[in-house]
């Protein structure tokens, strides 16, 4: 089975969308990617739905099976912070209004991920994206790159069976990290 996740880097100002399918065995294709744009001449509410109704339409496009989201992090401009948690919010409505579950990840998180360095800077991120997915050129702006890699993380770090495998062929392409991961998640869920 393929798992299709939409990654979303959240911002008022630019949000980064894109949808990834990515099979058992990680190997991750691009399937659509782009960037919600408001002008902060807008006021907040009409950002907010443009974000929303942008939302709206990938969710019902792409059907993914699981949302993706960047976990807000403490930064020291407090506005930027309010604005990426608001457009996060809207985004996270927008997928639990359809059933669709959201994973958060930290940009570190992804970084590490898609890099193998947590403190990888974002050139770094988008040179590998354009890697693993095996686009001939680079997404841009580096919000559509980062939706990407947030959908490659969630897929490759979830546990979720359809592309992580804990055994058998598969998972000789996992990590140590990956594997130890899986197999915790996979525990769990049969002590439930």
């Amino acid at each position: 089975m393929t798992l299709r996740v939409l990654g979303v880097d959240p911002g008022l100002t630019r949000c980064g969308i894109g949808v990834v399918d990515v099979e058992r065995n990680r190997r991750a294709t691009m399937v659509a990617v782009g960037v919600v744009g408001t002008s902060p001449d807008e006021t907040l509410d009409q950002r907010l739905l443009v974000i929303a109704l942008a939302i709206d339409d990938w969710l019902d496009r792409y059907e993914p099976h699981v949302l993706a989201v960047e976990r807000v992090f403490s930064q020291l401009n407090v506005s930027t912070v309010m604005g990426v948690a608001q457009a996060s919010g809207v985004v996270i409505a927008a997928a639990a209004r359809r059933g669709i579950p959201v994973a958060l990840h930290t940009p570190s998180e992804v970084k590490a991920a898609v890099t193998g360095s947590g403190t990888s800077n974002k050139e770094a991120v988008t040179k590998l994206v354009t890697k693993i997915l095996r686009l001939d050129a680079p997404p841009r702006p580096a919000d559509a790159a980062d939706a990407l890699a947030l959908a490659i993380t969630h897929a490759w770090r979830a546990g979720s069976g359809a592309a992580v495998a804990t055994t058998g062929p598969g998972s000789l392409s996992l990590t140590p990290a990956q594997r130890a991961w899986a197999e915790a998640e996979a525990k769990a869920r049969r002590a439930r």
